[in-house]
């Protein structure tokens, strides 16, 4: 282990601790995930304020009264100044189409500070593809102007910016590191330049010992100076970042010895006790979303799936006022269907924001929930919207509070039904008549199509990866990953 990570660990102080409400441990109460919420809401039920059509629609993010949304081909911006009649403003597709490998694919993430926008992809490997960040300046959102890129040899599933930093998802198959660009007044001819890296492997070398697809960093979070880092079986990780060239780690969550990991035998990813797959913080409540499936067993040997085991994930809430010493204070239950496989309903838990006690959460066709996380050891659930049919949510947003407050949700739609944003109040409410998650709904792997980030058969992501990666964990659980590394000295060449 490095010892300057453990020195400056040791002498890290309670600077996370901001604003947290300590309660009692989690045992004492876990969020229960089916709850009717506990204010019934007003003439005809919690529902939706608006909703627009975004076709593609993955990750949002919020500016202001501007949504971002990445649409796998491109991103779009949205209108939300009046929440019952959102408007899509500009919609950019087929980027960087004039560069070699070009145009960038696969762009499943977003995210906004101030006004530049940066655009990552691809999410997966892909060979001869393009990959980097794009920064937009989007001082005006109806007239988005690209006018920096970032070239990477790996790609990026996700990434944060905050004042003039961007942070990505460096999955090389290698050290898997966190990378910080500075994007800030970029030029059109001018590229954005590389600040640092952080590694578990600058943590402990026998990280190097485990495969890279059991310590991807799936997603990076950036809140007052401290990268949040879920590392999939590794944990997740609070990461100081305040200076970009020397970063250094605060405390972690969950996090194995690196030798248990190495020695362990291959267990799917969507297999519970589940991946660190969405993590962000406020002050010092940390929420950990894991995205877990169910997968059939044959217990005789015909060739049948005899029984489900495992299911949907959860958020955990954990207390980090002393980064060091992280306390679970509690688990929101997911929904739950009648067939929690890949090829089923999903109804895991994934992205999630955290802002002002509330915990806006997306459970895929599980629908959108608030909790109210005052007391991180009692969440209590205030609202919940489904519709199964027609809705897989993706993320959920913070826009605004109180009495008039709203929040946004977006959704990659389900089967013929488009990707769209919906507005959701910002309060507690219970929906008129909740749709099932049962045998009425629809659960075919047709159904699923539009929510699976590959073309892989859904039993193929059942066994090897989880939906999040798609065929790019196949790869690095495999140990495979290297070709990325080796795709622009071969394949450009070939």
């Amino acid at each position: 282990m490095h010892r300057r990570d453990v020195l400056r660990g040791i002498a890290t102080t309670t600077a996370l601790g901001a604003g947290l409400t300590v309660g009692t441990p989690a045992s004492a109460h876990e969020g229960g995930g089916d709850g009717d919420g506990t204010v019934a809401g007003e003439a005809g039920g919690y529902e939706p304020l608006g909703v627009v059509d975004v076709p593609g629609a993955m990750e949002a993010v919020v500016s202001g009264r501007t949504v971002y949304v990445a649409t796998g081909d491109g991103y779009a911006t949205v209108d939300i100044s009046d929440p019952t009649v959102p408007r899509v403003l500009a919609r950019r597709r087929d980027l960087l189409a004039d560069r070699d490998d070009g145009p960038l694919v696969n762009v499943q993430d977003v995210k906004v500070d101030g006004d530049t926008l940066v655009v990552a992809a691809p999410a997966h490997p892909r060979r001869n593809a393009l990959s980097g960040l794009v920064v937009v300046d989007v001082s005006d959102p109806a007239s988005p102007v690209e006018h920096g890129f970032f070239e990477t040899d790996y790609p990026i599933h996700n990434c944060d910016v905050v004042d003039g930093r961007a942070y990505l998802t460096g999955n090389d198959g290698d050290r898997n590191a966190l990378v910080i660009v500075d994007v800030s007044d970029v030029g059109s001819d001018e590229r954005p330049v590389e600040l640092g890296r952080w590694s578990l492997l600058d943590v402990d070398d026998g990280w190097g010992d485990v495969a890279g697809g059991r310590r991807t960093l799936h997603d990076v979070t950036v809140h007052d100076g401290v990268a949040v880092c879920a590392h999939w079986d590794a944990g997740t990780w609070l990461v100081d970042v305040a200076d970009p060239a020397e970063p250094y780690v605060l405390g972690s969550v969950e996090a194995p010895e690196p030798s248990d990991l190495s020695t362990a035998g291959p267990r799917p990813a969507v297999t519970a006790p589940g991946n660190h797959h969405y993590a962000t913080r406020s002050g010092g409540l940390l929420a950990v979303g894991k995205e877990t499936f169910g997968v059939r067993v044959d217990d005789d040997g015909d060739g049948e799936g005899d029984q489900t085991v495992g299911g949907p994930g959860g958020v955990d809430l954990w207390d980090v006022s002393d980064p060091r010493d992280p306390v679970r204070r509690a688990t929101v239950a997911p929904p739950t269907s009648d067939d929690p496989t890949v090829g089923g309903t999903w109804t895991t838990a994934h992205n999630l924001d955290l802002a002002g006690g509330t915990l806006y959460t997306s459970w895929y066709r599980g629908g959108v929930k608030r909790y109210d996380v005052t007391d991180p050891a009692n969440p209590i659930e205030e609202s919940w919207w489904l519709a199964p049919a027609e809705a897989s949510f993706w993320t959920a947003r913070t826009v605004t509070t109180g009495a008039d407050g709203y929040f946004v949700a977006s959704s990659r739609g389900v089967g013929d039904v488009p990707g769209r944003l919906y507005t959701f109040p910002d309060r507690p409410g219970s929906q008129a008549e909740r749709p099932t998650l049962g045998a009425t709904t629809t659960t075919t792997a047709a159904a699923n199509a539009g929510e699976t980030p590959s073309s892989s058969a859904a039993s193929t992501e059942s066994a090897a990866s989880a939906p999040g990666f798609g065929v790019g964990s196949v790869i690095a659980a495999f140990g495979v990953g290297g070709w990325w590394l080796r795709r622009r000295a071969g394949d450009r060449d070939s």
